[in-house]
């Protein structure tokens, strides 16, 4: 028996996988007023991160604390492991339920099928005899209905928990520790999966992120979940724009992420968000919904089965409650944790002195991306994400508040210059460009998006590039919009993330200041 229960945990691998990195990648409308208790102890030059000139235009933070390797740095590490043998963990509690979960249903499944067929095969007499004696049982049944009732009542009760940040309740089934341990097994996976993706140490992209989260977690090292936790860093060359941060502290970005963001702001504020999903526990909180939500739906299930007449009409029923299961309950939790990792995330980013107005500019690029590339936009109710336009509203309600946490953690003043402005005008300009191009040459076509041309991108950097480039951006102090406030954007072919060129100006930078700069 254990040889056969072996052999089927290691054939649903595949399955394990696609279950768990659904549930690894993924509010209150008002927050308390929170006060910097790491960075807001007095007003000093050894508080304030040196700002960095970008591309002429924004201000941007120097991440790094002081003359030293990241491997040093307090909370950050690169992921550089040792085994003379072959680690053995014990099956966590997450793991075995994942496993097991398609083999509930179809025990549902053939429960269901046999009451119905053992129903059917029953004479009339005994089915009259039947239904007398639960009618006559009708109490004795309720009172065991209820008893069932209370006991997944006080399960449900002695399983509550809060959220760190936001207080919020809600409901975890399995416990940290378990949740450690799978996702260690996790991370073992996407480290064979990205093994032939990973960029060197040495590569000024991983170093760059490698600064961000150092910055972040030396900034909210006040938070437990934050300083309790070593940060591993891991950048995949991946074209998608993704990254996600796992509960036990690693961390993935895809380049394609990299060349997303305008600058350093914005990505402060996506790895804010990622590393706010993981201390607020919402891989754990959503496999733990899952969980209560799939053993309901196991008793449906085997209702649809033994009631419906025949199998094709029990199928039809099982997709309309697998799809009734995903519209009303998964996605629209989901969606409300990712709502919360944003307004948690931009708390992260203003304590570590970004710009948080930087966010909402983010998803509205975004938006812009998605519409010139051509892709189906999806209503919200059918995503497990909320859509670009909501999250940058709602981030936009949240900035007033992250703005008063920044000013708290004696956070060098901002740019007169409001990105959200600088954006919206850029737009106008772009649109206006068009409209004029389009009257002048006839109808434009506009080119889809091709993310390996070479069309649009900055050209290679030379050390004389380089060198210009930081000229350039020591001009540039508080300025009002001009062409150089414009952002990189090109009808037809848009390429917002012009990275190669801030990831220069900051290593530049980066080396200058570093003596100055210290937290």
């Amino acid at each position: 028996m254990a040889l056969l229960l072996g052999s089927f945990l290691r054939n649903q691998r595949i399955i394990l996988s696609a279950s768990l990195k659904q549930n690894f990648q993924i509010s209150k409308p008002h927050l308390p007023r929170r006060e910097c208790h790491v960075c807001c102890l007095r007003k000093t030059n050894a508080a304030r991160p040196a700002l960095l000139p970008i591309n002429g235009q924004n201000l941007g933070f120097h991440p790094a604390l002081k003359r030293s390797s990241p491997r040093d740095s307090a909370g950050v590490s690169r992921c550089e492991h040792f085994h003379t043998s072959v680690p053995r963990r014990a099956i966590p509690a997450p793991l075995v339920w994942m496993v097991l979960k398609p083999l509930q249903k179809l025990l549902a499944i053939i429960l269901g099928r046999s009451i119905r067929k053992w129903w059917v095969a029953l004479p009339d007499n005994r089915r009259q005899l039947l239904r007398e004696w639960m009618w006559l049982q009708r109490w004795r049944l309720a009172a065991g209905a209820g008893v069932a009732l209370v006991i997944i009542a006080v399960f449900l009760f002695t399983h509550l928990d809060e959220t760190p940040l936001t207080g919020r309740t809600r409901l975890v089934v399995f416990s940290k520790e378990n949740y450690m341990e799978l996702a260690a097994l996790l991370s073992d996976e996407y480290m064979a999966e990205f093994a032939e993706l990973m960029l060197p140490v040495s590569d000024s992209r991983q170093k760059v992120v490698e600064r961000v989260i150092q910055h972040l977690a030396q900034r909210n090292k006040d938070i437990p979940e934050i300083s309790e936790v070593r940060w591993t860093v891991h950048v995949v060359q991946d074209p998608k724009v993704n990254a996600f941060v796992l509960p036990n502290g690693k961390v993935f970005v895809f380049t394609g992420m990299l060349e997303a963001v305008a600058d350093v702001h914005q990505l402060t504020i996506v790895l804010g968000h990622e590393m706010a999903h993981a201390l607020l526990g919402h891989s754990a909180e959503q496999a733990s919904l899952s969980h209560v939500v799939d053993l309901l739906s196991l008793i449906l299930l085997t209702a649809i089965w033994a009631i419906c007449p025949r199998d094709s009409l029990a199928l039809l029923g099982h997709w309309a409650q697998e799809k009734l299961t995903q519209l009303m309950f998964r996605r629209p939790y989901s969606r409300k944790l990712e709502a919360e990792a944003d307004e948690v995330g931009l708390q992260l980013a203003a304590k570590a002195c970004a710009d948080v107005r930087a966010g909402p500019v983010f998803w509205q690029q975004m938006e812009m991306r998605d519409r010139l590339q051509g892709e189906l936009e999806l209503p919200e109710w059918l995503s497990t994400h909320p859509s670009h336009k909501n999250r940058y509203t709602q981030m936009d309600r949240h900035i007033p508040q992250a703005l008063v946490l920044r000013e708290n953690c004696v956070c060098p003043p901002l740019p007169k210059s409001d990105p959200r402005v600088i954006f919206s005008k850029s737009v106008e300009m772009l649109l206006e460009n068009s409209k004029n191009q389009t009257k002048s040459e006839g109808e434009l076509k506009p080119r889809p998006y091709n993310p390996v041309s070479s069309h649009g991108r900055p050209p290679k950097l030379t050390d004389r590039t380089r060198r210009a480039l930081v000229r350039n951006a020591t001009k540039c102090p508080k300025i009002t919009l001009r062409s150089c406030d414009v952002l990189p954007l090109s009808w037809g072919n848009l390429y917002m993330g012009q990275l190669q060129v801030i990831l220069y100006t900051n290593l530049a930078f980066m080396d200058e200041w570093q003596e100055e700069s210290h937290y």
